[in-house]
C-alpha cells in the first residue's frame, strides 16, 4: 500500500515537473502509438531528424504515465530505487531553476496498458506531430478493455490532443489506422506498402550470404516518394516491421523539409532494437531469428510469413512463447497461431501455460505430434532445442516479455558472451527477476 502511494507521488511529481519544462522550453513534440511497431518507429524518427537538429527521444520503450515524463526531463528510470527517484526530481527542478541546453524536438512514444492511460497523458501533451503505426485487431494488453474498439479509441485521444495545425502520420495499410483521418481536417499524410500511400515502401528482398550454409544476413527495399526513389539497405534484421518504421520516419521527415537523399543518408546505419527480429548466428552453424521482445497475434503471423519466406535448405523451427495480456480473446488466439504455424514451420515448440493452446492448434491443422513439443518455461525450450537442432536450421524464437524468451536465445548464441549487446532485458534489475 506504501508502495502504491509512493509510486503515486512519484508520478504526479514528475508529470508537474514535465508540463514545467515544456512550458519553459517549448519543444516541439512527435508523439507516436499504435499497436505495433512504436519503439521501431520513434528510433526510425529519432535516426533521421538527429542529423539536423537536437533531438531527445524515450529510452526504450519509455511510453507510460512514468516513462513519458521521465523522457521530457531526460532522467532514467530509477525502478525500486528511492534515492534514484529523488535524484529524478533534484535534477527536474535544477531544469527548471536554471536554463539548460534543451532538445529542440522530443520523439515521444506513447502507449496504453489500461484505459485512460493515453487520455491522461493527452490531458497535457500537446503534440506537434502524431504517428499512428498500426491497430492489430487483437492488441497486446486488450485484456484490460472492453473490447478491441475501446483500444483503437485510446489511442485516437492522442490525436484530438494534436496541435490545431500538426501533422497526422498514419499508416495507410490497416483500415482502422487511415479511419483515424477523419478526427482532422487537414495535415494528414500516409506511409504503407499499398499504392495511394504518400511514402511508399516497395521491392522488399532478404539479403543472404554465403556458399555452403546460405544464411540471411539483412533486407533491403525501396522508399518512393513524388516519383523519387532510394534503396535503403538493413543489416541484421529480417521482416517488414522495420521497413514500415522507416517508412513512418520518412513520412515525417519529409513533412519537416528533409530531402529523401537525406532519409537515405541518415538510414545508411541504422539499427534496429535488440529482439525485434534480429539476426543472430547460433551454434552448430545455425541461424536465429531473436524476435524476443514481446508478442502479439498479428507481430507472431508476420514473424512466421517471415520465416517460411527464407530460401534456406535447414528446417524452419518456431519457439513460440505465450502471448500474454490478452484476455478472453487469449485461447482462439494462441489456437488460431498455432494453426498457421503448422503451414508455416517444419517444428513448432511451445513455451508457457497458454503455448498448449498453439500445440492444439497446429496439431489439429495436421501438424505431425513428433514435430509439435511443448516446454513449461524458457529454459526448458532451450535444453530441447540444444539437443535438436542441426546445421543450416533457421529458428525463430518469439514470446511476450513475462515469458522472457531470451533466455532460449541465450542458450543458442554461438558468442553468448556478446548478450548484453544482442539480448534484451540484461539490466540488472530485470536480471533479479
Amino acid at each position: 500500500m506504501l508502495k502504491l502511494l509512493l509510486k503515486k507521488v512519484v508520478v504526479f511529481v514528475i508529470t508537474l515537473q514535465a508540463k514545467l519544462v515544456l512550458a519553459k522550453y517549448k519543444p516541439r513534440i512527435i508523439a507516436v502509438t499504435g499497436s505495433v511497431g512504436k519503439t521501431s518507429t520513434k528510433d526510425a524518427i529519432y535516426a533521421v531528424l538527429s542529423d539536423h537538429e537536437f533531438v531527445r527521444k524515450s529510452e526504450k520503450s519509455f511510453n507510460s504515465d512514468i516513462g513519458v515524463p521521465l523522457t521530457i526531463l531526460g532522467r532514467p528510470n530509477a525502478w525500486n530505487n528511492p534515492l534514484g527517484w529523488l535524484s529524478n526530481i533534484v535534477a527536474g527542478l535544477v531544469l527548471l531553476l536554471t536554463k539548460r541546453h534543451y532538445p529542440k524536438w522530443l520523439v515521444l512514444e506513447v502507449g496504453a496498458d489500461r484505459p485512460g492511460d493515453i487520455k491522461k497523458i493527452a490531458h497535457w501533451l500537446t503534440p506537434d506531430v502524431v504517428v499512428v503505426t498500426r491497430l492489430a485487431n487483437v492488441p497486446v494488453h486488450v485484456e484490460y478493455f472492453s473490447s478491441a474498439e475501446e483500444v483503437f479509441m485510446e489511442k485516437a485521444e492522442l490525436i484530438k490532443a494534436m496541435k490545431s495545425d500538426g501533422s497526422l502520420v498514419l499508416s495507410h495499410d490497416d483500415a482502422h489506422v487511415l479511419s483515424l483521418q477523419n478526427i482532422v481536417r487537414t495535415g494528414v499524410f500516409t506511409f504503407g506498402f499499398s499504392e495511394g500511400s504518400d511514402v511508399r515502401g516497395f521491392k522488399v528482398k532478404v539479403v543472404y550470404h554465403g556458399r555452403k550454409v546460405k544464411r540471411p544476413i539483412g533486407m533491403s527495399f525501396y522508399i518512393s516518394h513524388k516519383e523519387k526513389n532510394a534503396e535503403i539497405t538493413l543489416q541484421g534484421t529480417v521482416g517488414r516491421q522495420i521497413p514500415y518504421a522507416l517508412l513512418a520516419a520518412a513520412t515525417v521527415a519529409i513533412r519537416l523539409g528533409i530531402t529523401l537523399d537525406e532519409i537515405s543518408k541518415a538510414f545508411a546505419h541504422y539499427q534496429s532494437q535488440v529482439g525485434r527480429m534480429k539476426l543472430i548466428e547460433g551454434i552448430k552453424d545455425t541461424t536465429i531469428i531473436d524476435d524476443s521482445y514481446n508478442s502479439s497475434p498479428v507481430a507472431v503471423r508476420e514473424a512466421l510469413d517471415v520465416l517460411a519466406s527464407l530460401s534456406l535448405k535447414g528446417r524452419k523451427i518456431a519457439v513460440l512463447g505465450d502471448m500474454l495480456e490478452l484476455g478472453r480473446f487469449s485461447v482462439q488466439e494462441h489456437k488460431e497461431i498455432g494453426s498457421y504455424a503448422a503451414s508455416q514451420t517444419d517444428i513448432l515448440i511451445t513455451v508457457g501455460p497458454r503455448g498448449r493452446d498453439f500445440a492444439l492448434g497446429a496439431r489439429q491443422a495436421g501438424m505431425q505430434k513428433e514435430n509439435v513439443i511443448e516446454c513449461n518455461d524458457a529454459e526448458t525450450a532451450a535444453r530441447i532445442l540444444l539437443e535438436c537442432i542441426i546445421p543450416a536450421d533457421i529458428v525463430l524464437i518469439k514470446g511476450s516479455q513475462g515469458v522472457r524468451m531470451e533466455r532460449t536465445v541465450e542458450a543458442l548464441m554461438a558468442q553468448p558472451k556478446e548478450k548484453e549487446k544482442l539480448l534484451v532485458r540484461q539490466e540488472e534489475e530485470w536480471q533479479r527477476r
